[in-house]
């Protein structure tokens, strides 16, 4: 279902792109962006992992710096069926973690000291579950697709309204497209976003065969993020596994994570 659901929001994102293009710039117009767009995301793409465990300020770690944690990802990447990842450690008092990579072969796995601290050996496993998953599911290429489109919508919007397009004759209802089009493209982004956590949550769990686990992590990290949020940038948040900012006021208003209480709820129907 989580699957059915991207795939639905991916349409109903290009179709808005098409619909705006049509209106303010034509087909030419959109189809400009939408290069444009894919140009400048095509980079965040490929060098994704080295981009956001940068600005993560994630350091990587060899097998004889911590080879508790380095046993506990191999063994749960084994059981994904994937390749050992490079593994990164962040100074970070709250407890939260991602990974990132385009393909099993280019992953990495970085995690907070916080995190370390908290969860037990068994919860961590399940945190780990989840973070293969999202790369396993390809959701690194999920994303920059979606960001891609959500791009050009905003870009055809932004000429629209700096340089005239659509039917003059209509010009208010061409300026509400202008400004209703890339709200609703950022909302769609983020339901894709949500969506593919609830996945990342039922492969993970069934990657490491306990969806008590990872749900017992999860109601922790809601906890822990809540009281102690993270500084990293705002469009890396969505790799996390639970939102870095949910201790930020307001930062629920454009959640890109599901609420922590139905994600446990799931993964409970699981047992």
């Amino acid at each position: 279902m989580n699957n059915l659901k991207t795939a639905v929001l991916l349409a109903a994102l290009s179709g808005l792109l098409v619909a705006i293009g049509g209106s303010l710039g034509g087909m030419n117009g959109a189809v400009t962006a939408l290069v444009m767009a894919g140009v400048m995301n095509f980079g965040s793409y490929w060098f994704s992992a080295d981009i956001v465990l940068r600005t993560a300020r994630a350091h990587e770690i060899k097998r004889e710096q911590d080879p508790a944690l380095f046993g506990l990802i191999e063994e749960v990447a084994q059981q994904a069926g994937m390749p050992m990842p490079r593994v990164y450690v962040m100074d970070e008092p709250q407890p939260n973690a991602f990974a990132t990579g385009r393909n099993p072969q280019h992953a990495a796995v970085a995690v907070t000291t916080g995190i370390r601290a908290l969860l037990t050996e068994r919860e961590l496993r399940g945190v780990l579950g989840h973070e293969l998953a999202h790369v396993k599911n390809r959701d690194i290429l999920t994303s920059s697709v979606v960001a891609t489109i959500a791009s050009a919508i905003s870009m055809v919007a932004w000429m629209g309204m700096w340089f005239g397009g659509g039917d003059r004759r209509n010009g208010a209802g061409s300026l509400l497209a202008m400004i209703v089009a890339p709200i609703a493209a950022t909302l769609i982004q983020l339901a894709v976003s949500r969506a593919r956590e609830f996945e990342a949550d039922h492969d993970g769990a069934e990657i490491v065969r306990d969806p008590e686990a990872l749900a017992s992590a999860l109601q922790k990290l809601d906890m822990g993020s809540k009281r102690m949020p993270m500084q990293v940038p705002e469009s890396t948040a969505h790799l996390f596994i639970v939102n870095p900012f949910a201790g930020v006021r307001g930062a629920q208003l454009f959640a890109t994570h599901p609420p922590t209480a139905e994600r446990v709820a799931r993964l409970m129907r699981m047992k």
